[in-house]
Formats: C-alpha cells, structure tokens, sequence
C-alpha cells in the first residue's frame, strides 16, 4: 500500500493539511502516516545532557505521541480510528530533515504540509520549512493553504517549460489525475522574444504522448512579460483545484524561465493547493501500467 505522509506542527494552519491529507488517502486508498518532529529539550524544558534521564528517548516519544494522537482526535474525529492511519512522532533538531526520515522509511508517494493563507507579504514571512522540504524532500511536496476545504481536483493546472524532464512529471500526475478523473492543462507561459513557435509545441506534445496516454490533457500558451501574474490569473480562469510545478535542476534557459523562482513564489501565492516536484522523483516511482 502506497503512502501519504502528513507533517504537522500543531499550529492552525496544518489543521487543513490534516483534513486534505486524510481525505486523499482515503479517496485513492492509500495508508495516511501523520508525523511530528520534535527535540528532546523541547519535551524536557532544557538542554542539559541526556545521560541522566535513562528513559529520556522512550518519555519523549510517548508524551510526542499523545500529542499526536490528541491532535488527530480533535480534527479528525471518528475519522482518526481508520485503520490505514499511522502515527509516528520523529526526533529531530531539523523540522525538515525529521519529515524527510519518515518519508525514507515509509516511501512515502507524496508529503502534505500546511501553509498560511494568502497575502503577497507572505513570501517574505512564511516559514523556510515547507521551501526546504520542496528543494530535499524525496518526493513531492503537496502544499495546503490554511482555509483549504478538500474536494475532489477535478482541473490541474501543469506548468511546463517545454522541457524532458515535465514528460515525466506530467506522467506522475496522471497517474494522480486518472484517479479522480481530473483534467491537466498543460500551460506555458513565455515572451514573444522566447517562444520557438508551434514546432516546439509540436515536440513536446509527441513526446508527451509517447510516455503518457492519459486522454484528459489540453495544451495552453499564453505570452506574458510577467509570469507569476499570468500564471495567476490563468488559474483563476481555470477554477483550477491544484497547481503542479516542477523545481527545475537545469541550468541556462530553465533558470532564466524560472529567474522569479516561480515554485516558491506560487507556494506563497497560498490560494490553491500547490504540488511541488522536482525532476529527479520521476526516478522513484513505480508505475503499475502505462496510463
């Protein structure tokens, strides 16, 4: 059984990571594992040495625990006594490093954190946490702004930069799309000076198409000296239900696409769900069939 890993730090604003979490796992039948990092001076009040206390490590994570399993009760409710769910609190000095571990040990098929609802000042204050896990994590990041309400995604918005690497990627999200029978619209967003022409959207749809079958996909490409702007009014034109963008690993013409570091500034645009990729987490997925 695949697995969701969601990581939570108590605070309100992962109360609707919780909620999307379980309500995913459960529509695409998957194991949900719910984690908190925690330190040991954190549970002891201090940071002396751990020599004294010989039971340190096992209070630490059975206090961690209850914390856990209280916090799951209360947002979860009767929901929270499913089977599928796991607990499993981490120690850990790093937030980003504990949440990877547990993503490691249970393969996890996509991590899900909380954000903080949205204002543009946001990029400057919200936490580093949920941009570190985007660059290390093992897998993709699904981030979840804080009044976010589940509901089944039924148009994801892919924004591609005509590249290799977004084949792979867009193959990943079919294999979540055909789930919930959901359409991808794949939109590129690029300046006039830019733009190859039709040729290299003919490329990349022959590419695609050698390496996903999935049929709900339709193509867009918008001309746009601002490309977080465009990019953010597309979305709102599309009522899209979760946005999918790939950290881009190569250099020259993709960093000049991505010069604004559109990831992280679409992450802190905190309207719509954010699915973060990077290209090398195509490597690390079986799939089952060809879609």
């Amino acid at each position: 059984m695949k697995t969701i890993l969601c990581g939570t730090d108590y605070s309100m604003n992962s109360v609707a990571a919780l909620k999307y979490a379980y309500n995913m796992a459960t529509h695409m039948q998957m194991r949900l594992v719910i984690t908190h990092v925690f330190d040991y001076p954190t549970v002891l009040g201090t940071e002396g040495s751990h020599e004294p206390f010989p039971h340190l490590e096992e209070n630490a994570f059975k206090i961690n625990r209850f914390k856990l399993q209280d916090f799951c009760e209360e947002h979860l409710g009767s929901y929270f006594m499913n089977p599928n769910i796991q607990l499993q609190p981490a120690e850990n000095k790093s937030s980003v490093k504990g949440i990877i571990s547990v993503a490691d040990e249970w393969h996890a098929y996509l991590i899900v954190v909380g954000i903080k609802g949205g204002s543009v000042i946001r990029e400057i204050l919200m936490g580093s946490t949920t941009k570190q896990l985007i660059e290390k994590a093992p897998c993709p990041v699904l981030s979840i702004p804080m009044e976010t309400s589940y509901k089944l995604p039924k148009t994801i918005v892919y924004a591609t930069a005509f590249e290799e690497e977004d084949v792979y990627a867009i193959r990943k999200v079919a294999e979540m799309a055909a789930q919930f029978n959901a359409q991808i619209k794949v939109v590129h967003i690029s300046t006039k000076e830019e733009y190859k022409g039709e040729v290299q959207l003919e490329w990349f749809k022959e590419m695609l198409h050698k390496k996903v079958s999935y049929e709900h996909i339709e193509f867009k490409i918008l001309f746009s000296e601002n490309i977080f702007e465009a990019l953010r009014i597309y979305i709102g034109e599309t009522n899209a239900d979760l946005i999918v963008m790939l950290e881009r690993e190569k250099v020259g013409f993709i960093n000049k696409w991505f010069r604004q570091d559109l990831v992280k500034k679409m992450e802190s645009y905190g309207k719509v769900p954010l699915l973060s990729m990077r290209g090398s987490h195509h490597q690390l997925f079986y799939y089952k069939k060809a879609l």
